[in-house]
This record gives C-alpha cells, sequence and structure tokens, in this order.
C-alpha cells in the first residue's frame, strides 16, 4: 500500500497533527484490563510504523505487531529494535501463538474488501485470542456518517528534518465503500516532490460490525470513548 516515501510521509503527518500515541495505548491497555485484568499479552494488528506498539509495551509484558506494508515495517523497526514484529495479512495470518488482547487501530478495518472478508478477519483475530482474550478495533466511519466529497488537508513544517508537506484528500462514496484520492507536495533542500495515492475503503454498518464480531465468538459493545478514538471503538471478548 505505501512506498518508503509513503510511509515517511504518514509518519511526519501523525506526528504533526498531534496525536497522542502514548495516551491512547494507556486508554488501550486500561480499556482491556477492564475486561481481562491480568492480560499480560497485546498484538498489535496493522501496527503501521509503530506508533502504539512503542507504549503498550509498558503495559504489556508482551507487546507484538503485524503489519502488511514492509516500508511501515522498516521504520517500526527502527523504533522497536527488539521487538517482535510479523509482516502479514490481517485477513489471513498465522502466528502460531495467542494474546490475552488484540489491537486494530487507525480504521485499518475499513482496508477488506467486503462483509465476508471482515467475516474472515474477525475470525483470524480470534483464533489469536486466549479464552476470555479482548479484541479492539477501530472502525472506518458508518455509511450513514459518510459524507461524499469530504476534503482533508494539512500543512506540516518539520524543522527537525528540514521539509514541508502539504496533504489533501478527497473522498467519494464508491458503491459500498469510499475511494479516497490523496496528494502530497513534499519539498526540502532537495526541491519539490509530488506524490499521489488511491485507497479503498469498505463501509460498514455497525449491525455488520457487531455481526461480524459474533460469527467469530467475541460478541462486543461498540463505545465513544470521550476524548479518543473519535469513530468509536468495538471492543469484543473470546467467548471460547
Amino acid at each position: 500500500m505505501y512506498e518508503a516515501d509513503f510511509a515517511d510521509v504518514y509518519d511526519l503527518i501523525y506526528r504533526h497533527r498531534g496525536k497522542d500515541y502514548r495516551a491512547e495505548a494507556h486508554y488501550l491497555a486500561e480499556l482491556v484490563r477492564g475486561h481481562h485484568r491480568t492480560a499480560r499479552s497485546v498484538l498489535d494488528v496493522a501496527c503501521g510504523t509503530g506508533g502504539h506498539l512503542c507504549h503498550l509495551r509498558d503495559w504489556f509484558t508482551v507487546a507484538d505487531g503485524l503489519e502488511i506494508s514492509p516500508e511501515m515495517l522498516a521504520i517500526a523497526r527502527q523504533r522497536l529494535p527488539e521487538g517482535c514484529l510479523h509482516q502479514g495479512d490481517m485477513r489471513d495470518f498465522d502466528l502460531g501463538r495467542r494474546y490475552d488482547a488484540i489491537t486494530l487501530m487507525f480504521s485499518s478495518i475499513g482496508y477488506v474488501t467486503d462483509k465476508a472478508d471482515l467475516d474472515r478477519t474477525l475470525a483470524c483475530l480470534a483464533r489469536h485470542l486466549t479464552p476470555g482474550g479482548v479484541v479492539v478495533i477501530e472502525p472506518w466511519v458508518f455509511p450513514d456518517t459518510f459524507v461524499s466529497g469530504y476534503v482533508s488537508s494539512d500543512l506540516v513544517r518539520d524543522h527537525e528534518c528540514g521539509r514541508t508537506i502539504a496533504r489533501f484528500s478527497h473522498s467519494v462514496r464508491d458503491g459500498d465503500a469510499v475511494r479516497m484520492t490523496v496528494h502530497y507536495l513534499t519539498g526540502d533542500a532537495g526541491g519539490l516532490r509530488h506524490l499521489s495515492d488511491t485507497h479503498r475503503l469498505a463501509l460498514f454498518t455497525r449491525e455488520q460490525y457487531e455481526d461480524a464480531f459474533a460469527q467469530a465468538g467475541c460478541p462486543a459493545e461498540f463505545i465513544r470513548p470521550e476524548g479518543w478514538f473519535n469513530r468509536g471503538l468495538f471492543v469484543g471478548v473470546n467467548l471460547g
């Protein structure tokens, strides 16, 4: 999904948006412990560049990561040289072990293709949970809250690396999904460069998410934490 340049730009954008990875990781740890008091291990699926994972290890004895993009994973490995990081697809990975908790943030679940793919992903996550284990997923937007034609923009000036980035995204409805076109203009001492990318993010209703959790044996509740994760969180517990 990301070339090396996109992974680097992605990291800078979120850093300058002021995303508080440590506070969010602490919230996730407390949320997990509220359902599984003795949880000691966590797998951060679609861990990206390791923003949450490098803090989740402060609250869990075992904190591993899974990421499909080798470029994103390379940055995560620089941050976590002693971490256990795996390259894999959230829909069909097999790590040969189970965890007390699994997190899947950044609405990465939207990258599944359709409802069957969503069911497949939840079943895969459930297979990696201990009995009573907790899975926390930050969903993509629901169909009834998506605004077609939505434009997002960022302007980043990073004095540490001497780089300026302008980012624009435009999102439109495409059947049961969102097609998001993203353009970046980056500038540094070496000159200007234009990057563009297109993402397809599936739209699921709250009921479809809940059905996927239930089919996987992890019935879930949907919560909207005040001040965190403005798209809400699904929290499921493995009954197996």
